[in-house]
């Protein structure tokens, strides 16, 4: 489907949620533009994660030097979608590879991060294709991620916990199986510097 047939399809689903709610575009003067504000959001910076291929973002690089330690990107701020309630959380990702054959400019990490976090995703499962995505893609050795978000659905409805952060994480490879390398990871997003 071409991108204008969605954006015009999910104005109109956004214009029939309004007027469910009785708040018609047409009788709220503020509204009027809101369900074509509303689907370009949602494409252009929400759901685009699903236009993006995470072979083609590790994609180059450069050849790893044999002796590479382990790459760590901290406090990479993402934003995502709860896929139960279709509200947003937003935090720091932290990630980690040990090379394998190639390494990558460290700004596809955060590009590898929002390839998964603007989709409809759980952030336990966003973590998960996170770390596949580096050993698969990349040929890393081990990844890891550990993600910190607040959810807004523990915020604005349900408990209703403003503050409240969750946090998961996930490992594969060496990373997994490496004690030493993990607390390396989990020590390193801890300093100050």
């Amino acid at each position: 489907m071409l991108k204008e047939e969605k954006e015009s399809k999910l104005a109109k689903a956004v214009e029939d949620f309004l007027r469910a709610v009785d708040k018609s575009p047409g009788t709220y003067h503020e509204l009027l533009q809101t369900p074509v504000f509303t689907a370009s959001t949602w494409l252009e910076d929400i759901l685009d994660g699903y236009d993006r291929d995470p072979a083609d973002i590790l994609r180059g690089g450069s050849p790893a030097s044999g002796n590479d330690g382990l790459v760590v990107v901290r406090d990479l701020f993402f934003h995502s979608t709860c896929p139960h309630h279709l509200l947003p959380y937003y935090g720091s990702a932290h990630v980690a590879y040990v090379p394998g054959d190639r390494i990558v400019g460290l700004s596809k990490i955060g590009r590898l991060v929002d390839c998964f976090a603007h989709r409809l995703i759980l952030q336990e499962e966003l973590g998960r294709l996170v770390v596949e995505s580096l050993v698969r893609d990349l040929g890393a050795k081990g990844a890891a991620c550990l993600l910190e978000a607040e959810q807004l659905c523990m915020v604005i409805r349900g408990v209703r916990k403003p503050g409240s952060r969750s946090v998961t994480s996930s490992y594969a490879g060496t990373l997994a199986t490496d004690h030493a390398a993990k607390m390396e990871f989990l020590a390193s997003i801890r300093s100050e510097g």
